[in-house]
């Protein structure tokens, strides 16, 4: 979600964790998260060649990527058809021209946080839990993303800096859950999350922990025991809310990584957003429903599109969504269609579309 630069391979600690030749279960390699955090594509040529693509695209792609720049780990890439420019996973990260558009109604921050951040990393916009910036770092930058321009540069405390947030959070009794986000929160260190999570747990009335990241699905690797220590080993209450919007997103190292995470009791739930060419169309939603569930993870929000400068061309018309939504409930059982709900700035929570 952000414009920073991702960490450099001299910077970061490699932290290894084995991966598997999925036909046959033997083990390949050691591969570390960092490794392929630092070594994600980055360079729209780059890209191009990779996936067979025309180099038509690279003009539009240099452009819009010099706004918001291209960032796509392998372990997503390896998921995307080569020479197939209609691909939904290409359509998420590929930079377009059409993003320098402007388009009525869209603007950089159209959930208004800025009104809603009281202290560096922090944003309290609903009663009863409060949101961590907790790292500006994204593994991957999805080109819809409603947070593509938000000030990172004054939201991104150190350890020392972030006593301010964890006083608000103490002195307002209210906030009974914490939710790390960013960018994504996953991106930071272990023992940086380690640390920020003993802090909250040390905060009486805070009950539960919610993790939003795209980390497991876009780098599974990063699903490591380290991980799994921190998240387990306070009284908080662990949830991980992953994003995934298609089901091609969901491969045999992803479902492990969510198996890891539900074989320790942790709540998995995911949240889509509906884009136009991308998922847009009932059968592609029952699929992903169905495939989550048998990685153990709940669909929980199916978000309209935030109407942030950039994304218009992802844009789905409400009357389609409730078409959508309507065709899920008559071919799925009710607890596998996600909520769909869209977010208005100032609202007290989602607002569902009934």
């Amino acid at each position: 979600m952000i414009t920073g630069s991702a960490p450099t391979l001299d910077s970061i600690r490699f932290e290894s964790t084995t991966a598997f030749d999925t036909a046959s279960g033997n083990t390949l390699r050691e591969v570390s998260w960092q490794r392929e955090l630092a070594e994600s594509v980055r360079n729209p040529e780059e890209l191009l060649k990779l996936l067979q693509l025309p180099t038509d695209f690279l003009d539009g792609a240099a452009r819009a990527g010099s706004d918001f720049p291209l960032r796509v780990p392998r372990p997503y890439l390896n998921r995307i058809s080569k020479g197939d420019p209609d691909d939904p996973l290409l359509k998420q990260i590929l930079p377009l021209g059409d993003e320098l558009i402007a388009a009525p109604g869209y603007q950089q921050d159209p959930l208004q946080e800025s009104a809603a951040n009281p202290a560096p990393g922090l944003i309290h916009k609903y009663h009863g839990r409060a949101l961590l910036i907790v790292n500006p770092n994204c593994a991957i930058n999805c080109r819809y993303c409603f947070r593509r321009h938000f000030p990172y540069q004054q939201n991104n405390p150190g350890r020392n800096e972030w006593q301010q947030a964890l006083d608000y959070i103490a002195a307002d009794t209210s906030i009974s859950e914490i939710i790390y986000s960013g960018g994504d929160p996953l991106a930071t260190s272990d023992k940086q999350l380690l640390w920020l999570t003993e802090q909250i747990a040390s905060i009486s009335h805070v009950k539960r922990l919610r993790i939003h990241t795209r980390l497991p699905v876009v780098i599974p690797s990063r699903i490591t025991d380290d991980c799994m220590d921190w998240l387990t080993n306070t009284r908080l209450q662990p949830v991980v809310v992953v994003h995934c919007n298609h089901p091609q997103e969901l491969d045999s190292d992803v479902g492990r990584a969510l198996a890891k995470l539900k074989s320790a009791g942790i709540q998995l739930l995911n949240q889509s957003v509906l884009l136009a060419g991308v998922n847009d169309n009932p059968d592609t939603l029952r699929q992903l429903s169905e495939k989550l569930f048998d990685y153990g993870t709940l669909p929980y929000y199916l978000h309209l599109l935030d109407k942030v400068a950039g994304a218009a061309h992802f844009d789905v018309p409400e009357h389609r969504a409730r078409q959508i939504r309507d065709q899920l409930h008559a071919s799925l059982p009710g607890y596998l269609v996600p909520k769909l709900v869209r977010e208005i700035a100032g609202e007290p929570g989602k607002s569902p579309l009934l």
